[in-house]
């Protein structure tokens, strides 16, 4: 199967050439445009969810070996969530080979935001089945790399916008409790637990107090925008 030029220059830009090109061509099938002898990219979109998912679980834990759960759940969650995919996608001009019907186009003729999602995740479900982890991971962490800075903003922010998300929500603020205090005195840990009025919390560690509250509401956040919520 010889690739159109459009896909042989996707393939450049995403630094894979797939040995069976019906793989790409089945990711850049969305379920609006499958023919009866072309499979839409459904399955594959699933797949790579979970590819991506585990790359990135690794590759903030890499880049932090000190860090906490809490910690990492928000680094996590910032590089995962639908609008990171979207700006990747982006990124490779995924919607100039997108195959969708006119029904999940926007007005400018642009796929959607959902189905440009969804076709990203179905081409590094391809590369996977096609290549292997390696070949998937080495291009989910060099495509993703530009947006690592995302996830140092909404870090350092975390006080700030869980007091948005509670607001948006008419809940009361959120409560910050000093738990536990150790170490010596030129060195101190302390503990600090962060509260919602839902009984949503979680707990930060830190050098000072204040990046301790800021640990504790990336952990809260962590719970609540991955939507697990009591």
């Amino acid at each position: 199967m010889t690739l159109p030029t459009e896909l042989r220059r996707l393939s450049d830009r995403i630094g894979y050439g797939f040995c069976d090109p019906a793989r790409l061509v089945e990711a850049l099938t969305h379920p609006s445009a499958r023919q009866p002898d072309t499979p839409d990219n459904q399955r594959l979109e699933f797949l790579g969810d979970r590819v991506i998912g585990l790359v990135m679980a690794t590759a903030v834990m890499d880049r932090d070996p000190g860090a906490d759960e809490g910690i990492l759940a928000v680094r996590f969650n910032a590089l995962v969530r639908g609008e990171t995919c979207v700006r990747v996608a982006e990124g490779i001009d995924l919607g100039a080979v997108l195959r969708c019907d006119q029904s999940v186009r926007n007005a400018d003729g642009q796929p959607t935001p959902s189905a440009l999602g969804d076709g990203l995740e179905a081409l590094v479900a391809a590369v996977y089945l096609d290549g292997g982890f390696e070949q998937a991971a080495a291009m989910v962490r060099r495509l993703w790399d530009a947006h690592a800075g995302d996830v140092t903003g909404r870090e350092t922010n975390a006080k700030g916008r869980l007091q948005e998300w509670a607001q948006a929500r008419d809940l009361p603020l959120p409560e910050y409790r000093q738990v536990r205090r150790r170490g010596p005195d030129h060195a101190p840990v302390f503990v600090v637990e962060a509260v919602l009025a839902d009984r949503t919390r979680g707990c930060g560690e830190a050098s000072s107090i204040r990046k301790a509250e800021q640990r504790a509401a990336a952990a809260v956040l962590a719970t609540v925008e991955s939507g697990h919520e009591p």
